[in-house]
């Protein structure tokens, strides 16, 4: 696991973050499925982001998973005390990812979103 925080040009901190996850499903029909971020990622992500003011405390950001890259959101775990990355189907199709599988993850925060 890695982190990285840096200035930008405009003068936000930007964050990369780096680690490898468990995908795991959430229960119910058609549940979604998530990676969730160790949470001595979390503090951070809270400073960098600040005040979200975005539905559910969610905070945005890119994420790559292998070749897959795209923007969404992480949201906050009461029950863990971290965030949540919610892995849609496609990229778990293109990746060959489903519950209980491992994936090394990157998530960009703080900067403008692609």
């Amino acid at each position: 696991m890695k982190d990285q925080i840096r200035d930008t040009s405009d003068g936000l901190a930007a964050m990369t973050v780096s680690f490898i996850a468990e995908v795991w499903r959430y229960p119910g029909d058609n549940a979604w499925h998530f990676v969730t971020l160790p949470v001595e990622f979390a503090d951070e992500i809270r400073e960098v982001a600040g005040d979200p003011g975005r539905g559910f405390g969610s905070v945005k950001v890119v994420a790559r998973i292998g070749t897959s890259k795209w923007s969404t959101s992480v949201f906050p775990d009461r029950r863990s005390g971290s965030y949540v990355l919610p892995v849609k189907k496609a990229v778990r199709l293109a990746e060959g990812l489903d519950d209980g599988i491992d994936a090394e993850v990157s998530l960009e925060l703080g900067q403008s979103q692609h």
